[in-house]
């Protein structure tokens, strides 16, 4: 496809953002990445596949470093991703492709120091971490394993998550998707194969997840870059190489407040396990797949509030808070309404999920994971709700006050466990402070959105080429 063709294909997306119906223009954006997400529960459901046929220390370990892989994500796709995505659609939209191209550059090494540092976090402080968390034994052992694998490899999966949503602020949303599906298969493949020692591999047991994770992301991650080094942005991401304050300043000005978002997310998570770790290994394995469930919801809201961050972003560099407000809302309610059907389906038939990791519906496992699902899951679409605004947020680069729902979500968590440990609780009453949690996580974002004040920072906006 010649320069020309891929100019007029972006210049034809923003003009849809800027002008076309808000219904069917987000429909038609979040289709693929929502279909593109849902390729990605294939690698969670793999790995809680493989983990089984591990062990039930195998299933716990999972279940006790899967927070860090979706905190890797969401950071990486959710708060940086968002905020990339973001700058990139307000340049555009106010018609300045320069600055765009110089965006995505620094996006990328944003990428590379953030995938550094976390690993230098892990070496530093992953013992300490896994065993406040509740590792003990073997499966501290295995977490350890785990971790000394992923977390040095962890770049890659900054690299690909910040490249998709570099094309995701250009309103392109089939390639990311289309990434993501081949990321998934790769990841799902490679991590079984490494795992369990198919044909002539070893048996690398849990690091073999780990292993087979990041091989899928590097993968993605060379296509893309050598698909922007091609130009098929329609805009030079290599041209100039010189690092720039101001541009680093346009995604972490939104990118460091937007980060506490899955931050606390991740820490509710992690605060639960830690609870739940007191009632037993089995509890904690339980709780795992239960929990995984709820961080799938997370990539299916991503979807559409990726869509929402691209076309808040466009219309509000070019100036229309209006029609960037309608957006927010309407990608808030498409995002409930599927997130919260799937919640009500298994809250009525836990085996709809369970019964791709476990055969023994009378065991310990199944009984603290079908206690969750049965509880928590009827209030997932609060959860979409929350999700959706804080993305369509990052759009309008206001993103504290939804931020600050998310603070909340995580007190009431703490406070709660704290009270239902303290008074010798059963399981079944900290997941009920999961979802009183999660219910006001919602109400009070929705409330954030509605009094927040989106008028753009620059006075003077100029509307992309029609």
């Amino acid at each position: 496809m010649t320069q020309s063709h891929t100019n007029a294909r972006r210049l034809k997306r923003a003009h849809a953002m800027l002008n076309g119906p808000v219904t069917g223009t987000l429909a038609k954006l979040a289709a693929p990445n929502v279909i593109g997400m849902l390729a990605t529960v294939l690698v969670s459901v793999a790995e809680g596949t493989w983990a089984a046929l591990l062990g039930v220390e195998a299933l716990a370990t999972v279940a006790l470093v899967f927070p860090f892989v979706m905190l890797t994500q969401t950071l990486a796709g959710g708060a940086f991703g968002g905020s990339t995505s973001a700058a990139v659609a307000r340049a555009l939209g106010a018609g300045d492709e320069t600055r765009a191209g110089r965006i995505a550059f620094h996006a990328l090494m944003i990428a590379v120091m953030a995938g550094a540092v976390l690993a230098v976090v892990f070496l530093s402080f992953g013992a300490g971490i896994f065993t406040a968390l509740g590792g003990r034994g073997d499966i501290l052992d295995h977490a350890l394993a785990w971790g000394a694998v992923f977390f040095p490899g962890a770049v890659l999966v900054w690299l690909s998550q910040i490249s998709a949503s570099v094309m995701r602020g250009t309103g392109n949303m089939l390639l990311p998707s289309l990434s993501l599906v081949a990321m998934s298969v790769i990841s799902a493949t490679c991590s079984g194969a490494f795992a369990l020692g198919w044909g002539p591999l070893p048996a690398l047991g849990v690091p073999g997840l780990a292993l087979g994770f990041l091989t899928g992301h590097g993968v993605v991650t060379i296509l893309i870059l050598l698909y922007f080094a091609a130009g098929g942005l329609g805009f030079p991401v290599f041209a100039d190489l010189r690092p720039a304050r101001a541009l680093f300043g346009a995604i972490l000005r939104v990118a460091m407040v937007a980060a506490l978002s899955p931050v606390q997310t991740i820490l509710t998570t992690l605060v639960v396990t830690g609870f739940v770790a007191r009632f037993g290994a089995e509890a904690l394995a339980g709780y795992g797949l239960g929990a995984r469930l709820e961080f799938l919801m997370i990539p299916i809201t991503f979807g559409f509030g990726t869509a929402a961050t691209a076309m808040v972003g466009t219309n509000i560099g070019a100036g229309n808070v209006p029609r960037a407000r309608t957006v927010a809302w309407t990608a808030a309610g498409m995002a409930a309404a599927l997130v919260a059907g799937i919640g009500f389906a298994v809250a009525i038939m836990p085996d709809l999920w369970l019964g791709l990791f476990l055969e023994d519906p009378a065991g310990p496992v199944h009984a603290s994971a079908e206690g969750y699902l049965r509880i928590v899951t009827p209030f997932y679409g609060f959860l979409a709700i929350g999700l959706a605004l804080y993305f369509a947020s990052q759009g309008a680069g206001r993103v504290f006050w939804p931020v600050m729902a998310a603070s909340a979500r995580l007190a009431v968590v703490v406070a709660g466990g704290v009270v239902v440990i303290g008074a010798g609780g059963t399981l079944g009453a900290l997941y009920a402070v999961i979802a009183v949690a999660m219910v006001g996580y919602g109400l009070l974002t929705a409330l954030a959105v509605l009094k927040g004040d989106w008028r753009p920072d620059l006075p003077a906006a100029r509307p992309a080429a029609r």
